[in-house]
């Protein structure tokens, strides 16, 4: 049966917005689980980074599992296991069951983040690859914009576990739809059932690393902190959802036009610096000027999100054909190890000043950080013998 790739990349996209829109869930809900499980922001860190948990441990293995029993069979096996968390955060009021709800749905978020790539490669390999890739990735911020205004509006009106079920649902449609629809390409790319151990460009491919992991973790003290800080500030909660919402709107639609004037311009290191320094400057003065809120916000959202594909673009510009595979797989592993750790550390300085703002400074503070280790892989690849620095 022959199968447009284009139907395929929609089915995909909407895979992977469910797991956006359910990574989200407990940023968005974070008012109201505060007061019903008598939590502060640490603990809402801790529950937004536990979902990156399980990425530790299956972002090297991800692709060789995937080989050996089938991609879609995996991917349906991740979905199920978003469903099955989903289930058991929605039928809890304990602190603990959520907790283990909150890394079952992780462990199934993570299996369809890694796999689901390499799907989207075998579709659309050598055929408008970036621009399927673009989509694709949008799906992530579209994702967390929704929830940022769905979730607190369904909680309003029918109560926490009411919102939790009407996520179930959407993940349970995106598993229908993946089953019935996703088929593999008439002619799959072949992939290794091993992981090949090749020498790595250890100090360049730690920096490349640390500037992708630092510039998410940034991103997420936006989407996870954001609203807590305008509640703080005074803004009505869905209002103040809105307005991360209108964050991540801008971010997704400037997303892949940073990519494309990288691309045109070769000035791909200037794009990054300008987008990791932007946030660096401007976050702080939401902290500090409440009234600049919606203003600053999404002139942020639009100067960040360029340097998003030009850092995903550093990795295989690094790393050799043969040392790929097991190269992202090191890649990953320091991303979710970030990931987890980052917003439970944004929380812990929230609460230990009592200032919802402290999780943006220190999303600030990271964003700078980045542009450090950017600079440390440029100096690193310089010292690299035989090798052309990149531009």
């Amino acid at each position: 049966m022959h199968m447009n790739r284009w139907l395929i990349l929609a089915v995909l996209f909407f895979a992977r917005f469910t797991m956006a829109f359910q990574f989200q869930s407990a940023a968005a809900l974070s008012p109201f689980l505060i007061e019903e499980f008598s939590i502060g922001l640490a603990e809402i860190g801790f529950l937004i980074g536990l979902y990156f948990a399980p990425g530790i441990f299956f972002a090297l293995p991800g692709g060789v599992i995937a080989a050996r029993f089938g991609d879609k069979r995996i991917v349906s096996l991740g979905l199920l296991l978003m469903l099955a968390g989903g289930a058991v955060t929605a039928l809890t009021n304990d602190w603990n069951v959520l907790v283990a709800g909150r890394l079952i749905l992780g462990a199934g978020g993570v299996i369809l983040n890694v796999v689901m790539t390499k799907m989207l490669v075998d579709w659309f390999a050598g055929r408008e690859i970036s621009t399927a890739m673009a989509i694709f990735i949008n799906s992530w911020p579209v994702g967390i914009a929704l929830a940022l205004i769905i979730m607190p509006m369904l909680a309003l009106s029918g109560g926490t576990a009411f919102a939790w079920w009407a996520l179930w649902v959407l993940v349970a449609a995106g598993f229908v739809l993946f089953a019935l629809v996703y088929r593999p390409p008439e002619t799959p790319q072949t992939v290794a059932a091993t992981i090949e151990t090749v020498p790595l460009p250890v100090t360049a491919l730690v920096m490349a690393s640390l500037v992708w992991a630092l510039y998410n973790t940034a991103l997420a003290m936006i989407f996870s902190f954001g609203p807590a800080l305008l509640v703080q500030q005074g803004w009505p909660v869905t209002q103040a959802g809105s307005i991360i919402s209108l964050f991540m709107v801008i971010f997704s639609i400037a997303l892949p036009i940073g990519g494309i004037i990288a691309d045109r311009t070769g000035r791909k290191d200037a794009i990054i610096h300008l987008s990791l320094i932007s946030f660096a400057i401007m976050m702080p003065v939401v902290v500090l000027v409440p009234a600049s809120a919606l203003i600053v916000i999404p002139i942020v959202g639009l100067l960040f999100a360029f340097g998003g594909g030009p850092v995903m673009t550093l990795p295989g510009e690094i790393l050799s054909p043969a040392s790929r595979s097991f190269g992202m797989g090191v890649f990953f592993t320091i991303y979710y190890g970030l990931m987890t750790v980052g917003p439970r550390i944004g929380g812990g300085v929230a609460d230990a000043t009592d200032d919802a703002g402290a999780a943006i400074l220190a999303g600030a503070a990271m964003s700078l950080i980045a542009s450090v280790a950017l600079v440390l892989l440029r100096r690193s690849r310089h010292q690299m013998p035989g090798e052309t620095p990149a531009r």
